[in-house]
């Protein structure tokens, strides 16, 4: 025996709900209260263009640097993505040009990852 409902008509007692204040919540372990940087996220997310398929590199990144972002905290290779993207979009949609012009020949400008 199915327990689901056909309906395509909302049960939900929406003026009831609308009533409710915030005192009215309560909060326990199984709904605990939103945490803002989860709401802001949801927020943020809506009407934004998709993000593309990451892709498994293995780049080598100088030591320091590796420390430096791993000292942040949490999800350092996120924030090195987010990085290397604001370069990408402040070089121009080529690539090719840095904003002050040009980007150095390969054999000048290497990023050195040690992971």
């Amino acid at each position: 025996m199915s327990t689901s409902s056909s309906s395509t008509t909302s049960q939900t007692d929406w003026p009831r709900l609308t009533a409710r204040q915030d005192p009215d919540i309560t909060l326990n372990a199984e709904h605990p209260a939103a945490e803002v940087d989860h709401i802001v996220r949801g927020i943020a997310r809506q009407g934004l263009r998709s993000v593309p398929p990451k892709t498994l590199i293995s780049p080598r990144v100088d030591a320091d640097v590796r420390a430096w972002f791993k000292a942040q905290g949490a999800s350092y290779q996120t924030r090195m993505n987010a990085m290397l993207r604001a370069f990408k979009e402040t070089a121009g949609s080529s690539g090719a040009t840095g904003a002050a012009g040009p980007l150095p020949a390969p054999s000048k400008f290497r990023l050195r990852l040690s992971c």
